[in-house]
């Protein structure tokens, strides 16, 4: 991180060292001349005027980490502070207790930032929340915010000393991890691209399998045959970036007027992107985008790969800054006049045998996982079927059911009009229900019921014979016949 905090930073000092900048520029100007080749010096001395550009770090968190640093800087105490202390200071925390000390209105401002961050960082939960498929589940931003180093989640309001002290500590952290992390995804890259071209080739018959192994070892040939590139940070490598991008003799060649020309922010500094943009010259030797041997991603691990070195022998403080004093000082050694011949990547396999076995070893581990959660999705899926045929049929069942009922509803018969029973008309009510049901056993007077027959008694007999008011009287579950109601009426009549 402190590699992002020193470019934005030190671009006060660039401001306040303008001048002095200019006067060397010029002093060199006459001690070599460039002739028309000065305008492009001149170019040069124009970069302290402009703001320099703001350069990604690759982190989750940048644009708050470059927030933070351009407010911090507009406080005069702070960016004091920030050019009399070490490196190893930094990084130990030293330099965030003085953020005790900056004006309110960037204290205000931070407080901002974190809270902007901090609702960044719930969002970006909620979505991952929401993919993952827990909608109806509530969501512990609380607890899920303890992932993120870079601020202190249990303060989400503040910006305070120990949220200063985290953001430098995990963007240090983060970018000392960030090249390590670029190298194993090119390691992997390699192997996956190396295992489908095996996995290709057991397609292929035989005949067609030796003419892809020859085309393949063809293009190898041809991508190796490529002009020599020389050693990254060398003078040959400098000379050749001052002779054809910047249009200069290579026998003027000037350190300092080179740092100059190519600290394209103006920050008295080499950051890492602009290392990176001195080797597209050496790159062009080797890669083409136009070409099918060259590989892109190769091109791009290999401006790492250089940058890296570079940063390895120049950069003595390690905080991935190369300083003006540090790049002459690289320049009076000799790895730089006298280097040895640069390795490309053709020459050095990104991976051991041993590791290409494991990554096989884990590619057929994961197939074999994928495959039996594709056996235990298939099962899932054919259970369900089962249940969705068995809730089907259900309702085909109680929808017949509903059928049944209606059509019964609609079939039943009206009921007769009211019977109204008065004065002693019982007993001959009674007496022509002896006659509806001649097949009840007939008793001899003076007869009683055993007892194991409920006898009823006359109030309960004489309720059971009287027709219910409004209904018909029933016997055995039959329907009386308009015939029998008729003849109950003349009865009573």
């Amino acid at each position: 991180m402190v590699d992002r905090v020193h470019i934005k930073m030190c671009w006060s000092r660039a401001l306040l060292t303008g001048w002095v900048l200019l006067l060397v520029q010029l002093q060199h100007l006459q001690a070599v001349p460039i002739g028309i080749d000065k305008t492009k010096v001149k170019e040069a001395e124009k970069k302290p005027d402009e703001p320099p550009a703001s350069v990604d770090t690759g982190l989750h968190y940048d644009r708050y980490l470059r927030e933070v640093i351009d407010f911090l800087e507009k406080d005069q105490h702070f960016r004091e502070k920030l050019h009399n202390t070490d490196m190893e200071d930094i990084k130990q925390g030293k330099l965030a207790q003085e953020l005790d000390f900056v004006s309110h209105h960037v204290r205000t401002k931070l407080d901002e930032l974190k809270r902007q961050e901090v609702n960044r960082l719930r969002t970006l939960l909620k979505a991952k929340h929401d993919l993952e498929g827990g909608n109806d589940i509530a969501v512990d931003h609380q607890a899920l915010l303890k992932q993120f180093e870079h601020l202190n989640h249990m303060n989400p309001h503040t910006f305070e000393v120990e949220d200063l002290d985290r953001l430098i500590k995990s963007a240090t952290s983060d970018l000392e991890n960030f090249d390590k992390e670029r190298h194993e995804d090119f390691k992997r890259y390699e192997m996956m691209k190396e295992h489908d071209r095996q996995e290709h080739l057991k397609t292929l018959d035989e005949e067609q399998r030796k003419k892809e192994e020859d085309h393949y070892e063809e293009m190898k040939k041809k991508h190796a045959d490529h002009p020599k590139v020389n050693h990254p940070g060398s003078q040959n490598q400098l000379k050749e970036v001052w002779e054809e991008a910047d249009g200069l003799d290579p026998e003027d060649f000037d350190p300092k007027t080179f740092f100059n020309l190519h600290d394209t922010n103006g920050d008295g500094f080499f950051d890492e992107q602009e290392l990176e943009a001195l080797f597209t010259k050496e790159l062009e030797k080797i890669y083409d985008p136009t070409n099918e041997e060259d590989d892109m991603v190769e091109m791009e691990e290999e401006r790492l790969r250089m940058r890296e070195h570079v940063m390895n022998e120049v950069d003595s403080n390690k905080d991935r800054l190369v300083s003006l004093d540090e790049f002459l000082v690289a320049t009076k050694k000799k790895e730089f006049l006298e280097p040895d011949s640069w390795e490309t990547l053709e020459q050095n396999q990104a991976y051991t045998d041993e590791e290409m076995r494991e990554f096989e070893e884990h590619l057929a581990q994961q197939e074999q996982d994928l495959n039996q959660r594709t056996v235990d999705l298939q099962k899932q899926r054919e259970e369900l079927e089962r249940q969705q045929e068995q809730l089907n049929a259900q309702k085909v069942e109680l929808q017949q059911a509903v059928e049944h009922m209606e059509r019964l509803k609609s079939e039943k018969v009206d009921p007769p009009p009211d019977i109204h029973v008065e004065g002693n008309a019982v007993a001959e009510v009674h007496a022509a229900d002896n006659q509806l049901h001649p097949d009840q056993e007939a008793h001899p007077p003076g007869h009683q019921e055993t007892p194991q027959h409920h006898q009823d008694t006359p109030q309960e007999h004489h309720n059971q014979d009287l027709p219910q008011q409004g209904q018909p009287q029933a016997h055995h579950g039959e329907l009386p016949n308009q015939q029998d109601v008729a003849q109950g009426q003349h009865n009573l009549a």
